[in-house]
């Protein structure tokens, strides 16, 4: 396959020397079942760095240029992947800084990756040995580590170590099916926005580690300001739009229902027929379970919905295993509650908010996704799988 090499320029005529020597002559020499290219999108340096890359053109015909305005890193490799694809056949393309922050050694490492039938590998730098630069300042490392850590906690994706690096491969197919809706990012919200939608329309993603290294010569291009606020505003409005979007409203109404449900019962066990609170607690649970099982399967999760009548009776005894977690889970923090509070209806009923609100909802809304309508795949379960042979 023809692989090619994208390093968008600005002002980076030492370095980009440098990267291009040691990827023609130490690392392609190594890959003999790809055609390797590397492709520099400068945006119009001042500096000369395109007098640069035409002179080194002379030596290694698999080297290429183009050149567009200063419009920020996303357009710049929009603009090159198109061009990549589209005039010279490229099959794969990589995302690679030009001042050796990252390791051009990695480079066959991700092929691997891809010949294993993976559409799109990140490098990291937060998980498997990779590493962030150690002779940067303390303050440039926590803002690494907390934005990072921010959109995998925003956006629910923490399989995915590094969301904010610019180290990739991919496959074309990924480019052109994502391409649309790359156009607005221009800034290194790009990395973020590009990964998400992969993420989003399902494509096979791995990871590889590596160490990253500080530049020696320029400087770097990060805006701060501008990079923390473009990055909270996607990251925000993407899971605000995937929440709503989601079955989760509905979910949740449908668990308010069985919220009054539980709730009604709860009194009836305890004031009328002097059932032990914890019981009755998990007594109103359990006859919730089938209302919640209808208005899940029929309404919240309806795009997923059971509708073989030979499936329906095991997939409801799944329902009533899982469900049997929350039960436990509520009488367990009742008792508890009445227990150091006293025997209360106010007492009882705080705590059955308590019980839904902070362990029944995140438990019974990932067993949901992953084990009843299978929206999600559990791919801590393949982990252990594969670790387990």
């Amino acid at each position: 396959m023809k692989v090619v090499i994208i390093n968008p320029t600005y002002n980076e005529k030492g370095n980009i020397e440098r990267l291009i020597k040691i990827l023609e002559e130490e690392v392609f020499p190594k890959i003999k079942n790809h055609e390797m290219h590397i492709l520099v999108a400068d945006d119009n340096s001042p500096d000369g760095t395109a007098d640069i890359i035409r002179d080194l053109m002379k030596k290694y015909k698999n080297l290429h240029l183009i050149l567009g305005p200063k419009h920020g890193l996303g357009a710049a490799y929009v603009r090159a992947m198109t061009h990549a694809i589209e005039e010279l056949g490229a099959d794969i393309v990589f995302e690679m800084d030009a001042d050796l922050f990252h390791d051009p050694n990695k480079v066959p490492e991700f092929l691997q990756k891809i010949d294993e039938g993976y559409d799109f590998v990140v490098g990291t730098r937060y998980s498997g040995g990779g590493s962030i630069p150690q002779t940067w300042g303390l303050h440039r490392k926590i803002f690494s580590i907390v934005g990072n850590l921010m959109v995998r906690s925003i956006l629910m994706r923490f399989w995915i170590h590094d969301w904010t690096g610019g180290f990739r491969a991919l496959r074309k197919e990924v480019f052109l099916k994502e391409k649309a809706e790359l156009t607005a990012f221009r800034g290194y919200t790009f990395q973020v926005s590009f990964l998400h939608k992969v993420v989003r329309d399902g494509f096979k993603i791995t990871e590889v580690p590596f160490h990253a290294t500080d530049r020696t010569m320029g400087r770097s291009k990060i805006a701060p300001k501008e990079y923390i606020i473009d990055l909270l505003k996607y990251v925000i409005i993407s899971r605000f739009w995937e929440i709503l979007r989601s079955p989760f409203p509905k979910y949740a109404l449908t668990g308010f229902t069985g919220y009054i449900i539980n709730a009604v019962f709860l009194e009836l066990f305890t004031d009328v027929f002097n059932i032990h609170p914890g019981i009755a607690g998990a007594m109103g649970a359990e006859l919730s379970i089938i209302w919640n099982f209808i208005l899940n399967n029929f309404w919240a999760f309806s795009k997923y919905k059971i509708t073989e009548l030979s499936k329906l009776p095991f997939k409801f005894i799944q329902f009533n295993l899982v469900s049997a977690g929350s039960v436990v889970l509520i009488g367990s923090v009742i008792t508890v509650g009445v227990s150091i509070f006293g025997d209360t209806r106010f007492i009882r009923q705080i705590f059955l908010v308590i019980a839904i609100g902070f362990f029944v909802i995140p438990y019974s809304y990932s067993m949901y996704n992953f084990f009843i309508w299978k929206r999600w795949k559990p791919r801590f379960l393949h982990k252990i799988q594969s670790l387990l042979g």
